[in-house]
């Protein structure tokens, strides 16, 4: 379904999650942007000993998208690609290229199934809060909340590449 045929929440939430993701936009570096030509080795350097990496905070974000996915969706708990939630020990073994691809593999793959389900969305169940420990939240909040998510892992992953060049 193209934007210009969705309804304007809709195109507006799926455009928040493309600038903060892949797109272009005018605040800088997105998600995607932050971990183009990173490699394993970068990806797995530690800025201090319990610190994340940018390998982790990859994988993180990927976790989230996938969790916001799963609340828009109905689908199950567990689900997720990886055992565990929220942060991600990284790298699991040896840095390798293939590990640190497939992990933005995921990525990309949750992004785009989450990015589907925005755009199946119609604008009457953007509102329908969610309950859970006294906190409400909405699809609309959900989705919101995730791009902005991406876009604060951004600037913490480029935070990461300049320290490790100092």
């Amino acid at each position: 379904m193209r934007a210009t045929s969705l309804n304007k929440p809709i195109a507006i939430l799926l455009r928040m999650l493309d600038e903060a993701y892949s797109h272009r936009a005018w605040h800088g570096t997105n998600l995607r942007g932050s971990l183009r030509a990173v490699n394993a080795r970068q990806a797995a350097w530690r800025p201090a000993p319990r610190r994340h990496n940018i390998w982790e905070e990859a994988v993180h974000a990927a976790y989230w998208k996938y969790a916001v996915w799963r609340r828009l969706t109905g689908e199950k708990r567990g689900s997720f690609a990886l055992e565990g939630s929220n942060w991600f020990v990284r790298p699991t073994g040896p840095a390798t290229e293939a590990a640190w691809r497939a992990d933005l593999a995921l990525l990309e793959d949750t992004h785009r199934q989450l990015r589907a389900a925005v755009e199946r969305l119609s604008a009457g169940e953007l509102g329908p809060a969610y309950g859970g420990r006294g906190v409400k939240t909405t699809p609309f909040d959900l989705i919101l909340g995730v791009a902005c998510h991406d876009v604060y892992h951004a600037g913490q992953i480029q935070l990461l590449k300049r320290l490790q060049k100092s």
